[in-house]
């Protein structure tokens, strides 16, 4: 059994990643991406705990830290799935279709794991949209020299979330569920807007406090 993504080291994940491996693929490495935002979040989190500077978002800082590790751990189990998903879908690829109860067997097996293949990145896109908050909040207040890991952060997370639209397009593609399909996309629109001005928003607030 391949070792679960968090056990290995971060050499050997790269050199599965460039490797003909189908998996890990770019579902995974979007997950394993948001939960890096998540853990940068954290960083600057226990930089700040404790400190008599930030006596006044202590409180804040925690609650934080708490949201955010809990982020990360839901994103390393969302790659994990990512990976096991693709197994189920192959799987299915490879059912027999001699007869036409074979083919008819096949097809739903691959309607439906297409399905939960769709889902995963769309949860990792729901958890990933809930770490730029986070970075909004901590921007304008934690320490100015580790003010650029919260916008390393915010960038991290809106290229994870557009990386995990293209993952839930691309099988939305293959199903035939047409409501499904109509209210993911539905789904997939509302957790875009303002993305990218979020993301842009906190950028602007690290880039004036480096500049200060």
């Amino acid at each position: 059994m391949t070792e679960p993504l968090e056990m290995q080291p971060l050499g050997g994940f790269l050199d599965a990643l460039a490797s003909s491996a189908p998996t890990p693929g770019g579902g995974s490495v979007a997950a394993m991406s948001g939960a890096m935002a998540a853990g940068l979040v954290s960083m600057v989190c226990a930089l700040t705990k404790g400190k008599k500077q930030f006596a006044a978002i202590e409180e804040e800082v925690r609650s934080i830290h708490d949201r955010a590790e809990g982020l990360r751990r839901e994103l390393q189990t969302l790659a994990e799935e990512d990976i096991e998903v693709f197994g189920r879908l192959s799987a299915a690829y490879k059912l027999p279709r001699t007869t036409e109860a074979d083919a008819a067997t096949r097809k739903a097996a691959i309607q439906q794991v297409t399905r939960q293949a769709a889902e995963v990145p769309l949860r990792t896109a729901q958890v990933t949209a809930a770490i730029l908050p986070l970075c909004t909040a901590l921007a304008p207040h934690v320490g100015r020299l580790i003010v650029s890991d919260i916008g390393v952060a915010a960038l991290l997370a809106r290229a994870t979330v557009q990386s995990a639209i293209l993952n839930i397009e691309i099988n939305l593609a293959g199903l035939d569920d047409q409501l499904y399909v109509h209210e993911t996309r539905a789904r997939i629109a509302d957790l875009a807007i303002g993305l990218s001005e979020e993301a842009d928003g906190v950028v602007k607030i690290v880039r004036n406090r480096i500049n200060q």
